[in-house]
């Protein structure tokens, strides 16, 4: 019989991210960006966010800054409410901003994380796994 020891995973552990912005180009550039080390879960408005975190249990959850109805802000927000009501596990929050003076309302949303658009994949994938809880 072999000992636990004696497998070693050498493909790294897909982790689930959950993307909220109504962008198509934005989509594609962050899941370029992750593709093959991320699952990438997508919904187009920010009410949608906290019944797709209850269905998917992402890993990470990464807001647009502009969401038609409800934008990463109020998303975040809401997120953040439902983690404090024991709704919801805590995990990450990312924002993705317009303006680099748009990190007052990522610090004022208690996001965990945030990037400035444009979008470097580099930096975009190394914030995503710097965030991403180990498994």
């Amino acid at each position: 019989m072999l000992s636990p020891a004696f497998f070693v995973c050498t493909i790294p552990c897909v982790t689930d991210i959950l993307l909220a912005t109504d962008s198509d180009r934005l989509a594609d550039e962050v899941e370029a960006a992750i593709a093959g080390l991320h699952l990438l879960h997508r919904v187009r408005a920010g009410v949608d966010v906290v019944p797709a975190i209850e269905a998917v249990d992402p890993d990470l959850v990464m807001l647009d800054l502009q969401i038609g109805n409800m934008g990463g802000v109020a998303a975040c927000l809401a997120v953040r409410q439902r983690e404090e009501m024991g709704d919801l596990d805590e995990r990450p929050v990312m924002l993705l901003l317009d303006r680099e003076v748009d990190v007052f309302l990522a610090n004022e949303a208690d996001a965990d994380a945030y990037l400035v658009k444009p979008l470097d994949p580099f930096s975009l994938l190394q914030a995503v796994q710097s965030n991403v809880p180990p498994t």
